[in-house]
């Protein structure tokens, strides 16, 4: 194995994955990603769109998925830290309706790939956080579906800490439960 961790979760499909960071007096340099890394360890998807948000402290996320053109997802928080989440939605999958939970921050450098089949988001808990992802399909318009962030049946455990104040879009607030979104399909 090259440069790159890559560490499976409990549901299967998604992955922590860290980099080696090299560190001097100048700074430090890390590998992002390595194709052939990827492939040495069984994680084969190729990337065709790259994204970057920036949010503020509060900020939610998600929950979200594409319906017809599903997308893989690797994200890092290139600057600050979030609560990154990740939802089963296979409907097949003897995890379907749980959630996984990992901090990104600049700090730690962990990335979180996503495979297809999962809603996901995440929620701001620095001050600011820039966020980047690379997807395995392109963004088509019309296509995002949504899973209400805080469905009790999912049951996501988010680090809201006291006094933060969530700021949540109103396309966000709407999003149904996964009974709800799923029963329409």
């Amino acid at each position: 194995m090259g440069k790159i961790k890559v560490t499976p979760c409990d549901i299967k499909g998604l992955y922590v994955i860290e980099p080696t960071v090299f560190r001097d007096e100048r700074g430090y340099f890390v590998e992002t990603y390595n194709q052939n890394d990827f492939r040495e360890a069984g994680l084969d998807m190729v990337f065709v769109q790259d994204n970057q948000s920036m949010s503020v402290k509060g900020v939610l996320r998600g929950l979200h998925f594409q319906k017809q053109y599903p997308q893989g997802k690797l994200v890092r928080a290139v600057r600050g830290t979030v609560f990154d989440v990740a939802v089963d939605l296979r409907s097949d999958s003897e995890t379907y309706g749980k959630w996984f939970g990992v901090v990104l921050s600049a700090e730690n450098k962990k990335q979180f790939y996503i495979p297809e089949g999962f809603a996901h988001g995440f929620l701001v808990l620095s001050d600011e956080a820039e966020f980047a992802y690379k997807c395995t399909d392109f963004y088509h318009p019309g296509d995002e579906g949504g899973l209400k962030w805080d469905d009790p049946e999912v049951g996501v455990d988010w680090p809201v800490s006291d006094g933060m104040e969530l700021i949540i879009s109103e396309k966000d607030r709407k999003w149904g439960g996964l009974k709800d979104t799923f029963n329409k399909y």
